[in-house]
């Protein structure tokens, strides 16, 4: 359809394995899954329920009469009893047991668990996947030397699979937080009206260890470790608050990296693929724009934002239910999953695709290395017999008129010739240049990157080994 809204989440940004997660077909089939745990749970407990009733319920979990059900939408104002009369069409002799002693939240509430514990797991393997094509260009690059930048100033030499390592760990704490979060994931059950199961204890004749025992066999039929203890009628909106919180600090992750590529991209030291194809500006032909980059970014900036969305509706929250959560859960949740699972897609494409340039590297480097340098010409001029604050104040006087030589002249950085030349210094150019090893000054980045990536990340990899291999699903 040409003719209205639809949304670039879907269109554009989210894989297909994100939209089947939050598609009618997931949520109402999982409705259906929770009527069929419902019912042989409560049979299970000594209900009145027949076995023939539950086969006809699975005969038809999967086969939604969608038609149905939205005519009788529109006739009753109210999605579940719709559903709950489509389901009763095509189960007759067990239309009489569906949603039995439930309220709408339980298969709401307990689906919006399902389908969000399910989106982290997605979520969960592409943050793998990345890590593991990360580490390929980590290892691959842990010793080629390269500027470090403080404020994007030039600074203390770095490897470029060092600096890869910063963006590994901070999607390794998002990865932790999200580990918790779905360790600790819990479905609603089946807490009635205003969380007190007055429908069940009548239905169980005050019976409340049956009652209890209904949540139990509930979570165990769906995957669950058990529900919440406590509830009003909906499970508390801290839980959609936390989901959106983690899935949020990925995009924050993910926006950090994007921004490195597009600076060094500028620097042209590093560049995100670009197709044989792709044109990079209608007006300017021969520009290479970070467009997956930005693309990252942008839509990072949405999740960050929409996390705020779940955090308001918790807050806002009346007593045992209020219904104000609803359209916007509908739309936030959702959202924010269907935009970070486009983040992690463009991630991984980038880091699959890098093309580094050693070459524009080392020239960076080499120009701003002998200021980096001077320490060491220092020490080794007092080793030559000179005196150490004198040698300071002429490093720093010499430092400075190179830097004019540079900046206002346009000229290479002549500060080892501007040495070589103080008789003070007694150090001839030879001997300056020997000191401009880029390896001599950075530090332990090569062994760094080794430790953390055999330490921390590859016993990451290996325990979900499993889950490599996945390639990025993107689209224009």
């Amino acid at each position: 359809m040409t003719d209205r809204y639809q949304s670039p989440l879907a269109e554009r940004y989210a894989s297909r394995e994100m939209q089947y997660i939050f598609s009618p077909d997931m949520k109402f089939k999982t409705w259906r899954k929770l009527w069929i745990a419902l019912a042989e749970s409560e049979r299970e407990l000594g209900l009145n329920i027949t076995a023939e009733q539950i086969a006809q319920l699975k005969e038809h979990q999967e086969d939604i009469n969608y038609d149905v059900a939205r005519e009788r939408e529109k006739l009753v104002r109210h999605d579940v009893m719709a559903h709950v009369y489509a389901y009763g069409t095509q189960c007759p002799d067990a239309k009489g047991i569906i949603h039995l002693g439930a309220t709408s939240c339980f298969v709401g509430d307990n689906t919006d668990i399902i389908i969000m514990t399910e989106g982290l797991k997605l979520v969960r393997r592409k943050i793998i996947n990345v890590l593991d094509e990360l580490a390929k260009f980590a290892s691959e690059y842990k010793n080629l030397p390269t500027l470090g930048y403080t404020h994007f100033q030039p600074a203390q030499p770095t490897t470029v699979g060092k600096r890869a390592t910063l963006w590994m760990m901070e999607l390794k704490l998002d990865l932790d937080e999200l580990e918790f979060r779905l360790e600790n994931m819990r479905l609603l059950g089946s807490k009635g009206t205003t969380g007190t199961q007055a429908s069940f204890l009548e239905l169980f004749d005050g019976d409340y260890e049956k009652v209890k025992e209904v949540d139990h066999k509930i979570a165990e039929k769906m995957g669950f470790k058990g529900c919440y203890p406590v509830s009003g009628q909906t499970y508390s909106r801290k839980v959609d608050m936390g989901v959106l919180n983690v899935l949020a600090g990925i995009a924050a992750s993910a926006h950090k990296f994007s921004n490195d590529i597009r600076l060094l991209q500028h620097l042209k030291e590093i560049e995100e693929p670009f197709e044989k194809n792709q044109i990079g500006s209608s007006a300017m032909a021969y520009k290479r724009n970070p467009m997956r980059s930005e693309r990252i970014a942008s839509l990072a900036n949405y999740v960050i934002a929409d996390a705020l969305n779940p955090a308001i509706t918790a807050a806002t929250q009346w007593f045992e239910r209020t219904l104000d959560d609803s359209a916007n859960k509908r739309i936030s949740v959702p959202e924010a999953f269907l935009a970070v699972d486009g983040v992690l897609d463009l991630y991984l494409n980038i880091v699959d695709g890098l093309v580094v340039y050693p070459k524009v590297i080392e020239k960076h480097l080499m120009t701003e290395l002998p200021f980096m340098a001077t320490e060491n010409i220092m020490m080794d001029a007092v080793k030559a017999g000179g005196d150490r604050q004198e040698l300071h104040e002429k490093i720093r006087t010499l430092s400075m008129e190179a830097g004019r030589n540079v900046k206002e002249n346009g000229m290479d950085n002549n500060l080892l010739e501007l040495i070589a030349a103080d008789p003070a210094f007694n150090l001839t150019i030879e001997e300056l240049k020997q000191t401009m090893d880029p390896a001599k000054y950075t530090g332990c980045a090569g062994r760094q990157t080794e430790e953390f990536l055999e330490e921390v990340i590859n016993p990451i990899l290996e325990a979900n080994k499993e889950f490599l291999g996945m390639t990025a699903e993107i689209s224009v």
